[in-house]
């Protein structure tokens, strides 16, 4: 059914769902896995806190974070017998979900699995939901696994 699934994870409980989620799928349908893990944005540029001390701390913390989710994400395929093509992107220029968009194009995707928490309300509003967004801007098919739904 699926030939390439772009999985995106930023090691969150929601995205652990989907990372099962994902894993499944490819191995029921064969398909090729991409474990997508956009950094985001460096939160502090023209805020007037940017330095390059903060820039760099950001981003090692943002690196090492990307290594153990990509590690869980790995760990999981073989146990489940698959490869998985990790891949880092970082959102220097864009949002994750347009990150999570622009790669699952790339990669000639054909189904994006994500992970969201649930969150309504002022919650949602306040924080975004890089999930709606995803769903909102991507042209192919996008799978959205809850936080604390069964897989």
């Amino acid at each position: 059914m699926f030939k390439n699934i772009l999985l995106a994870t930023d090691g969150s409980e929601a995205s652990g769902q989907a990372e099962r989620l994902a894993v499944d799928l490819a191995a029921g349908s064969g398909a090729r896995l991409t474990a997508l893990y956009v950094i985001d944005p460096y939160p502090y540029l023209g805020v007037g806190e940017a330095s390059a001390i903060g820039f760099q701390a950001y981003m090692g913390q943002a690196y090492d974070h990307a290594a153990q989710v990509h590690s869980k994400v790995a760990d999981l395929c073989a146990r489940a017998g698959r490869n998985v093509d990790l891949q880092l992107r970082r959102g220097e220029d864009v949002s994750a979900a347009e990150g999570i968009v622009r790669t699952a194009v790339e990669e000639d995707a054909d189904l994006i699995v994500v992970g969201s928490h649930g969150r309504s309300g002022f919650e949602r509003v306040m924080l975004g939901s890089v999930a709606q967004k995803v769903v909102a801007q991507s042209p192919l098919p996008v799978l959205v696994a809850r936080q604390g739904a069964s897989a």
